[in-house]
């Protein structure tokens, strides 16, 4: 195998540990209000348990112009750092979006995707 350019240090110290992105089959839509954030026929869906499955969108199918990016950011040992947006006006949709901007070398397929919290917009998932 390749040595990696970036390796997560999670799985260097967890090699188990399983996290799995696959394509969605279907529209993922993403509401602040009646406002559309996202739209995307090319989502994938990361998968890592405990946690919720997350939709994670390409950065084309996201309306940056309804997003104001943050200054939180944060951790984790698996994908990287992740940078936050959020939804204006900003009332409940504080830091609603995250995105890892450069993952980790395991984790490549979600560069240039964004994630949205469940609790703070509304996502509509429709398979084909």
């Amino acid at each position: 195998m390749d040595k990696l350019a970036n390796p997560a240090p999670g799985f260097q110290r967890n090699p188990g540990k399983v996290i799995t992105v696959e394509p969605y089959h279907g529209t993922v839509t993403v509401r602040a209000g009646d406002t559309i954030v996202a739209s995307s026929r090319n989502a994938k869906v990361l998968t890592e348990a405990p946690y919720p499955a997350a939709f994670y969108i390409p950065f084309d199918d996201i309306n940056f112009e309804q997003l104001r990016k943050t200054e939180l950011s944060t951790h984790c040992p698996y994908k990287g750092d992740a940078s936050y947006w959020s939804v204006l006006p900003a009332s409940d949709g504080k830091d609603a979006m995250w995105a890892y901007e450069q993952p980790f070398d395991e984790m490549a397929e979600i560069r240039n995707h964004g994630a949205f919290y469940a609790n703070k917009v509304t996502i509509g998932a429709i398979k084909d």
